[in-house]
């Protein structure tokens, strides 16, 4: 995509950066060049120092193609975009935690804190992109051939940096950013950087507005239930309701990569949508080989948008190349070792022999039809991309209906296996796992095809999107509804006082989660569309590595809104309303009740927490209402301890200092 005539670029005087905002979007930005003798170089990197030295360098192998993936197109100017996700080497203590997110909890410490307890400790545990685990790597490859150059032509890469996985923000960024930097060199990234810096704060599961020149960027955030807490999200933010039922508008993002276009990658294979779903929900490995970048990328982050809205765990990587450092580990795992959960996205066969321990091989793309070849004006920025470009004859829906020849070829493929893609890429899927959820054919009936008019083609992919999309979010929906009493808020009762702590939420006992389920069934719209052995399905899930963290994160969010209702209601209530009704021991009992929250909310007010001042305020005169009805020889005991006679009485409040 050239850039536009009326895209208009401000004067060097007015570029200022304000590096704090900056971080916000993005960690730098990268200009890249493959020199033939020196290999990858890295040009520019800005802000300077964003990266370590080894980050750096994986940073640099990570934005090229491998050479034996490309289809060998003499065209003067080929552009790709295609996206990387690699693990953060600065800090050491980040850099080794586990692949997925599970935080183990002291039990007998954890009994012992009461529901207030939790959530103020989980709010000091809030962490930021700083301390990001991974980098998103945004790749805008440019490979000009040119006969008088050495070896018949150059590359050169320009990469967006983040510790966000917004595909649909940086991808239409780099249809403008990569472009304008071979108009205008360097001076691209402080002009980019500058309108970046002045964006306002990422606001998960919002649509935004996002100004870029006379440019704006409209643009559908992922919410913060899917996003890892790595990647700074507010412990806050992962309290926004989600709704129990579908959302009206498809446009609202329900999870990860809501941009990927599932209907144009997976066309050959949807029959195998269903296998993979619960793959994907288990936590298994897998292998996605396809000819090109772009496509390997797009099928990882369609596999990953397919379990939404549950939390993926599991470690996943769109562009997955030998030199990052995790394929040394991955390449030495003994014999009868179990692959470790995640998805790896490559294009370079020899993965096929290095990595042949890994149980599921996807194989998707079709070299001749090249996603990385289109011209970016025909892909939209929500990062949907076209079947072809005019005159592409493209292949016809496939819903693998049974035919001997499709019979006997499915045979020939499953007894070559793999390797078999040494010679000829085809579209194919090897597992051994045996699905328990029957493909939809009611939704395969409705997918649209549309033949071969590439304008006609690209609507209609964006409704066998829809349609697909929200099957699977219903489908998985309705998986996790059954843990649902799990991390159900409570209120008070009506008459009952709000000022005792709130019950705990259920306990979970896995054994009885599955025997309780055994008995009253998964619901209809599951049992029509799985097996008879449906339960092992779950059972499977709880033992996987998407579960525990998923969970945790759930129960979590319950007691955080849990605790925001319970001190709700004590803003309403009506103390001398509950006095008259309370006998002498029960009084003294609400007064240590009242006492222990206003000394955690007079906590939080030093953490700058909303609404901390007032509701301080309203305990305080409760605190006062309930000691005046206390007997005197009552009254002078408590006023002998200094911190309580401060509470009590019209004095200041007590300082952080002597609490």
């Amino acid at each position: 995509m050239s850039r536009s005539a009326s895209f208009l670029v401000r004067s060097e005087a007015d570029l200022k950066v304000d590096e704090k905002s900056l971080q916000q979007w993005v960690v730098g930005f990268c200009i890249i060049r493959f020199d033939l003798e020196q290999g990858q170089l890295i040009e520019e990197c800005y802000p300077a120092g964003c990266l370590t030295h080894n980050e750096e360098l994986e940073v640099a192998f990570s934005s090229f193609p491998d050479s034996v993936s490309q289809n060998h197109n003499r065209s003067s100017i080929h552009d790709c975009i295609f996206f990387f996700r690699v693990r953060r080497q600065g800090n050491p203590q980040v850099a080794h935690l586990p692949s997925s997110e599970i935080v183990e909890v002291n039990k007998t410490q954890a009994s012992q804190m009461t529901a207030s307890d939790k959530v103020l400790k989980q709010r000091s545990k809030i962490q930021t992109g700083a301390n990001s685990r991974y980098l998103y790597g945004f790749v805008f490859n440019r490979q000009r051939h040119d006969e008088r150059l050495k070896r018949g032509g150059e590359q050169k890469s320009v990469v967006i940096l983040s510790h966000n996985p917004f595909s649909s923000v940086f991808r239409p960024l780099l249809q403008i950013m990569g472009p304008l930097y071979f108009d205008i060199g360097k001076k691209a990234l402080n002009f980019i950087a500058s309108y970046v810096s002045m964006w306002p704060v990422p606001v998960p599961g919002q649509l935004m507005e996002l100004p870029i020149g006379n440019a704006t960027l409209k643009v559908n955030l992922p919410p913060a239930h899917c996003m890892p807490l790595d990647c700074g999200v507010l412990f806050e933010e992962l309290a926004s309701p989600i709704a129990p039922f579908l959302p009206s508008s498809q446009s609202v993002p329900q999870g990860l990569f809501h941009d990927a276009d599932l209907f144009g990658t997976f066309r050959g294979l949807l029959m195998q949508l269903w296998k993979l779903w619960e793959l994907l929900l288990i936590g298994e490995p897998i292998l996605i080989i396809a000819p090109t970048p772009p496509q390997c990328c797009e099928a990882v982050a369609g596999l990953v948008s397919l379990v939404a809205p549950l939390l993926c765990s599991i470690d996943f990587r769109p562009y997955f190349t030998i030199h990052d450092p995790d394929f040394a580990h991955l390449n030495s795992l003994q014999e009868g070792a179990a692959f470790p959960p995640m998805i790896l996205g490559v294009t370079n066969l020899f993965f096929l022999k290095s990595l042949r321990r890994i149980p599921h091989v996807l194989s998707v793309g079709n070299p001749v039809m090249n996603a990385a070849r289109l011209p970016f004006s025909a892909r939209a920025s929500t990062g949907r991309i076209p079947a072809g470009p005019e005159g592409l004859s493209l292949p016809n829906l496939s819903l693998n209906r049974f035919t001997p020849s499709n019979f006997l070829n499915a045979m020939k493929l499953r007894r070559d296996g793999p390797l078999c893609l040494m010679t000829e890429h085809k579209e194919a899927f090897w597992s051994s796992y045996a699905p328990i959820t029957k493909p939809d054919t009611s939704i395969l009936n409705r997918l649209i095809d549309a033949g071969m008019s590439p304008r006609v083609e690209e609507s209609m992919s964006v409704v066998n999107n829809d349609i697909l999309r929200r099957h699977f979010l219903e489908l998985t929906t309705n998986f996790l509804a059954p843990f649902g009493p799990y991390y159900r808020p409570t209120t008070p009762s009506e008459g009952s006082s709000p000022y005792v702590d709130p019950p705990p939420l259920p306990t979970f006992n896995a054994e009885d989660f599955l025997t309780s389920l055994s008995a009253r069934g998964p619901g209809k719209f599951l049992l029509k569309r799985m097996k008879s052995n449906w339960l092992d399905l779950y059972r499977r899930f709880l033992k996987g590595h998407n579960f525990l963290p998923w969970f945790q994160r759930k129960r979590a969010v319950a007691e955080q809104e849990q605790y925001r209702l319970w001190r709700q209601a004590r803003m309403r209530a009506d103390i001398q309303h509950f006095i008259s009704r309370m006998s002498e021991l029960e009084i003294v009992d609400t007064f240590n009740a009242i006492e222990k929250h206003l000394l955690g909310e007079l906590q939080q007010s030093t953490t700058l927490e909303v609404g901390s001042d007032a509701t301080s305020s309203k305990l305080r005169e409760d605190l006062q209402a309930v000691f005046h009805v206390l007997p005197k020889d009552m009254q002078q005991l408590m006023l002998m301890n200094p911190e309580r006679a401060a509470l009590v009485r019209d004095d200041e409040l007590p300082s952080k200092s002597t609490r």
